[in-house]
């Protein structure tokens, strides 16, 4: 129970899901006929089943590509704060091409491990708005759990010149294990 807010106060939830929309545009180069990318989030799925079509046109295809879950983590909040203070802020989705068609492998509110999945190989990672919805909710997690850290830089060990000539062996008087 949570005393500073009472025995009626529900904590937010860590996790939500989100509708993905994706498009698979055509392409007109000789090395590729399409490519796959993600256009939108939702706020919640619609009653559609996966994979269906929106719309179709001389450029490509919208799909609706399912729900997917967005977890929030109690140490990431400075991240989705961060991420909050973007104008707008953004959830990031990895899509992963498996043949003819494409997967969503991960979404996410953390800026720093939506960089983090755009290192991949072959996978695209896009960053799309966050509805407002969300947002609250990414919010109402934060006020929830951040904690301030305090920043304190690390001393450094003073560098002892006699270690090179002693072959780089720890400092005189130390046991080495």
């Amino acid at each position: 129970m949570d005393e500073a807010r009472g025995p009626a106060a529900k904590l937010p939830e860590s996790h939500f899901e989100v509708g993905v929309i994706v498009a698979r545009r055509r392409l007109k180069g000789p090395w590729a006929s399409h490519a796959w990318l993600p256009i939108a989030a939702l706020p919640a799925a619609p009653a559609a089943a996966p994979w269906t079509r929106l719309s179709e046109d001389d450029d490509g295809e919208t799909f609706f590509a399912g729900a997917y879950d967005v977890s929030l983590h109690p140490a990431e909040t400075s991240h989705y704060r961060d991420n909050l203070v973007m104008d707008p802020p953004k959830l990031w989705i990895l899509l992963r091409e498996d043949g003819e068609g494409c997967s969503v492998a991960a979404v996410t509110a953390d800026p720093y491990e939506g960089e983090a999945m755009a290192e991949g190989n072959g996978e695209v990672v896009e960053a799309v708005p966050m509805p407002r919805e969300l947002q609250a909710k990414v919010m109402a997690f934060v006020e929830a759990f951040h904690v301030e850290r305090r920043f304190e830089k690390r001393k450094r060990d003073r560098a002892d010149p006699e270690a090179l000539a002693r072959g780089g062996r720890g400092r005189p008087g130390r046991r080495e294990t």
